[in-house]
């Protein structure tokens, strides 16, 4: 981590840079944001953004059970409840007539009003409101090791599920004729989503988390003429989003997730208007 460090003492030569929370957070950046941008294809891909949004309503309640329970940190039962939750919902959009947006609804809803019941109980409220608007300035050695590691696992998964996730995406009906198993896809997906959510969502807020999946990949499809320049540009966005946005955060004193998310909205509405330039 020293060697590390020294590096960036050479290549950031910036105020921001000399304070151990900024290089924390900015590693934080590095490792998260393309995270964000991959899985965020899939998302807006497979129109999942409402799913999403339900996973952060999910670990809402994973953080209070996690509270409940007199857990130190409530992470892990933030991580299981999530993954849960996730394959809960994935089982009964695949197994129930009722449509996948009802369904989700009816899930999310009931997974806010858990959590806030819970965490309400004794007025241990306050202590974890801190995860609905996130600190990644907070973020430690020790969790950023952890982070290191969910990046490696997510890029593992995404090697062996993307073909199959892709050909969901396109023509579920096809994708199944040709073999691919759309449940167990979807349960895979769903679990890695679940877990990339759990781990960051105590940096980035549960207000905004579903932001950071859906923009990258929504500014980017409106500039890519293929799927390579659209999985390139979503990374793209994101980091340069994530970087300028907790520097910004920084100087103006603003909360950094918040301020990445209007920076990725912002980039999201220019390529609104360059759309018409690159897509033909």
């Amino acid at each position: 981590m020293e060697m590390l460090y020294s590096a960036m003492d050479i290549f950031l030569p910036f105020a921001w840079a000399g304070h151990a929370f900024m290089r924390h957070a900015f590693l934080a950046v590095l490792l998260v944001m393309p995270l964000f941008g991959l899985l965020s294809t899939m998302v807006v891909s497979s129109r999942m953004a409402f799913f999403s949004d339900s996973l952060g309503h999910g670990a809402f309640t994973g953080i209070a059970i996690g509270a409940l329970l007199g857990a130190v940190s409530p992470l892990a039962s933030l991580i299981v409840f999530s993954v849960v939750f996730a394959l809960f919902i994935t089982y009964i959009k695949n197994k129930s007539t009722a449509s996948t947006d009802t369904i989700i609804g009816v899930f999310s809803s009931t997974a806010i009003a858990a959590g806030l019941m819970i965490m309400s109980y004794g007025g241990s409220f306050n202590k974890f409101s801190s995860y609905l608007v996130g600190d990644i300035l907070s973020i430690t050695t020790q969790e950023l090791g952890a982070l290191l590691a969910v990046c490696l696992l997510v890029l593992v998964m995404w090697g062996l599920l993307f073909n199959r996730l892709l050909v969901l995406s396109i023509n579920p009906s096809f994708a199944r004729s040709r073999g691919v198993n759309s449940f167990l896809t979807e349960s895979l997906f769903a679990a890695t989503l679940a877990v990339v959510v759990s781990i960051s969502i105590q940096w980035v807020g549960i207000l905004i988390i579903n932001a950071m999946l859906v923009l990258p990949a929504a500014a980017a499809r409106n500039l890519a003429g293929n799927v390579k320049q659209y999985h390139f540009l979503s990374v793209l966005i994101a980091w340069m989003a994530g970087i300028s946005g907790l520097i910004l955060a920084y100087y103006f004193n603003m909360a950094a997730g918040a301020t990445i998310v209007v920076i990725s909205a912002g980039i999201f509405f220019l390529t609104l208007l360059l759309k018409p330039y690159f897509v033909r």
